[in-house]
């Protein structure tokens, strides 16, 4: 899918000037500041001819009308989190789709190309990495693109269109080929986007490996949040390959530009190389959740078997001392008995009494030794 070529003359509402009966020339309008991004939604509205910037009107009603005036011209509309009533006003001036500008304001959407009669709507996740916080910004970016106007939405810090729109005001023979132009250039930028963010999450692919091998018990943690943002990164990076062999597809038909053609295939090599990488990512977290699983049981298994010597160790000396305590309460009980100061004891008296306590207590102690002994107690 592509643009068709422009055509001559642009849908115009009933109060166009284009429609309306002649009269007195209208003096050419002053080009107005840029608007600021905190002033409104509105980040900047410019009006091009030839692609050369004509003026850069400072709201959207303003626009309208410039746009009006300039049969031959194309506007190019930056909004940061719109309104409902500013995109519904886009709509009526632009014919939006309904569905369209729905899914513009809510946003959440996931990367697609849609053609609504004249109008293309293209869905992006730009994505950007966060060095402090190691990890992956996403942003999201909805393009309207018509005959001879274009409109990005902008929900999210990424992607910087500034620097698009300065790299097409630099290459006024590109900007003179349309809206479609600009709407390449956007994918370049998106797509180029994505190069600092392989480059970081690697890094932090390459330190998790060696957390794992050094044993870092937060490493399951971060294992699990890079993965959730590759999740997130492949459902950024996949639907955009198939995307862009659309609008590839689209090229005979619609007659696109040559210079175009080779702008797209190279944007089109570029997101399918990120995606392999990030599915090359997703594929190594995998694996490392694997290994520190693996690790984490071996070394369980290690602290296990530590413990288990460390108790029959126990064991073995709780077996000694029980068994030396029971050769030593044998005489200890006979010696008690024995020294009880009781008038009627038959053995006080008797001839052979201490020999025979003597002899007791010897045989019961080693009685008991050779009990224990046999027994390995001892």
């Amino acid at each position: 899918m592509t643009l068709p070529s422009k055509r001559p003359h642009r849908r115009r509402r009933a109060d166009d000037p284009a429609t309306a009966p002649p009269g007195p020339p209208v003096p050419p309008p002053q080009p107005a500041p840029p608007v600021s991004p905190d002033g409104g939604s509105v980040v900047r509205a410019t009006l091009y001819r030839d692609g050369r910037k004509v003026s850069s009107p400072g709201t959207l009603a303003e626009t309208f009308r410039l746009l009006r005036a300039e049969p031959d011209g194309m506007a190019w509309i930056g909004l940061h989190r719109p309104s409902e009533a500013e995109l519904l006003s886009l709509a009526a001036e632009f014919d939006l789709h309904e569905l369209a500008v729905e899914d513009a304001m809510e946003a959440h959407q996931r990367p697609k190309l849609e053609r609504y009669g004249d109008t293309l709507f293209v869905v992006l996740r730009a994505a950007r990495y966060l060095d402090a916080q190691e990890e992956v910004d996403f942003g999201e970016l909805h393009v309207f693109v018509g005959p001879d106007f274009l409109i990005t939405v902008r929900h999210g810090a990424a992607p910087d269109l500034s620097a698009v729109r300065r790299r097409m005001e630099e290459a006024p023979e590109l900007l003179a080929l349309g809206p479609e132009a600009v709407l390449y250039a956007i994918l370049d930028a998106v797509v180029d986007g994505y190069a600092p963010v392989v480059e970081g999450v690697q890094n932090d692919v390459d330190e998790i490996e060696t957390e794992v091998f050094r044993g870092d018990p937060e490493v399951s943690r971060r294992i699990y949040e890079l993965s959730r943002e590759m999740v997130e990164f492949q459902r950024a990076t996949r639907p955009l390959v198939g995307m862009l062999h659309n609008l590839m597809a689209g090229f005979a038909k619609y007659g696109t530009d040559e210079e175009l053609q080779r702008h797209l295939r190279d944007v089109a090599d570029h997101v399918t190389h990120t995606s392999e990488r990030v599915d090359g990512f997703r594929q190594a977290l995998t694996e490392i959740l694997t290994v520190n699983a693996t690790l984490v049981t071996q070394q369980q298994n290690a602290e296990m078997r530590a413990l288990a010597e460390a108790g029959f160790e126990q064991n073995e000396e709780i077996k000694k001392i029980s068994s030396w305590a029971a050769i030593l309460f044998a005489p200890t009980l006979v010696g008690t008995i024995y020294g009880m100061n009781f008038d009627h004891m038959p053995e006080l008296h008797w001839v052979y009494g201490y020999p025979f306590a003597v002899v007791l207590m010897a045989v019961v102690c080693t009685s008991l030794y050779v009990v224990f002994k046999r027994k390995d107690w001892l």
